[in-house]
């Protein structure tokens, strides 16, 4: 045993562990509103519990997914606008469990920081907890790191993890057929892929994020911020009216690697790029970094955020269906024989 005299301490290393009990003091009200049928136990175990059967499933198969926010993070810490990056957390995470058919039930999160900050984390964390929320699903657990010498003092990660299920049998792709129609659901703008690029563009262009944004109200920083749609709730109500046989969820690769993943082997798919108008913000980063149609297509959603491939039968009545839940459909074209998407027309 030392006899202290050189008073070092877990704190005078750069770790308050009094801040990281705060944090979850402050965030248990958020956690707890986030509750669903099947949670077991609140924060603060060591472990998390979920009780499947009381979520209402008789023989589940569960499904995980894990994602991060990516450089988006950097436009957030450098604006210090923190209250929706957590938004952008979930629907990495839940909009891809979605798509093999599964419904999200809970969602852990994983914080790192170089220095604890209690109010700018209950933020992050609050948004995270809106996030689950708005799909369904219960924060019921995290992680808070703070790691001195691993980050600056204000720079923070983000990491999540979801985990749903779905009725054994009912996982998708199944059944995509030539012929399927397409019904894209448009975006949110960016959402949280090719932020590394859209910095570059920015840069380029010599502006600030708190510079007024070119293609829309607000600042720069502020309108690129805006979060990642939830296509949770309208995607599963689509799938449990029957008709749906993939979805695609359009992130980094967009439409042009994405869509081909729910695809069988063989086929491909036909897609009209005058079916749906090109966002504003899109447009300006085009323009302004030169960035090419195919470029785009494969780099950016391009304001298509999710794919749903359905029955020809039904694509009127899921159409019908997902606008009147707020979707904005458009019908992008259909399945075809042979690999590879092709496109017709020009984004405008």
């Amino acid at each position: 045993m030392s006899d202290g005299k050189n008073g070092l301490s877990y704190a005078a290393a750069g770790v308050d562990i009094d801040a990281g009990n705060a944090l979850v003091e402050a965030i248990k009200p958020a956690a707890k509103a986030t509750t669903r049928p099947g949670v077991m136990a609140g924060l603060g175990g060591f472990g998390a519990l979920f009780d499947l059967k009381a979520a209402g499933y008789t023989d589940p198969i569960l499904v995980a997914a894990t994602d991060g926010v990516g450089t988006k993070l950097r436009i957030a810490i450098d604006t210090g606008h923190l209250d929706t990056i957590g938004i952008d957390l979930v629907a990495m995470c839940v909009n891809d469990l979605v798509c093999q058919g599964a419904e999200p039930l809970f969602f852990l999160d994983y914080f790192a920081t170089g220095k604890l900050d209690v109010p700018s984390a209950a933020r992050i964390i609050n948004g995270i907890a809106e996030g689950c929320t708005r799909s369904g699903c219960a924060l019921i657990g995290g992680e808070t790191a703070e790691m001195p010498g691993m980050y600056t003092a204000e720079d923070f990660d983000l990491a999540g993890f979801a985990v749903g299920a779905m009725e054994r049998g009912a996982a998708l792709p199944e059944g995509v057929a030539a012929g399927d129609v397409l019904l894209g659901l448009e975006s949110d703008g960016v959402h949280s892929n090719g932020y590394s690029l859209v910095r570059k563009v920015v840069a380029q262009a010599k502006l600030g994020w708190d510079a007024p944004a070119p293609f829309a109200e607000g600042s720069l920083g502020a309108a690129l911020l805006t979060p990642t749609r939830l296509y949770v709730k309208p995607a599963l109500a689509a799938i449990r009216a029957g008709g749906v046989r993939a979805l695609a969820h359009i992130t980094g690769g967009g439409l042009t690697e994405n869509l081909p993943r729910v695809l069988p082997e063989g086929l491909g798919a036909d897609i009209d790029l005058g079916a749906w108008s090109l966002p504003p913000v899109f447009a300006w980063l085009a323009h302004e970094g030169g960035i090419t149609q195919a470029e785009l297509l494969k780099t950016f959603n391009a304001g298509i955020g999710m794919v749903l491939v359905v029955a020809p039968d039904q694509a009127a009545a899921l159409s019908a269906l997902l606008n009147a839940s707020g979707e904005r459909v458009r019908t992008l074209g259909h399945v075809t024989d042979g690999a590879g998407i092709r496109y017709t027309g020009t984004l405008a």
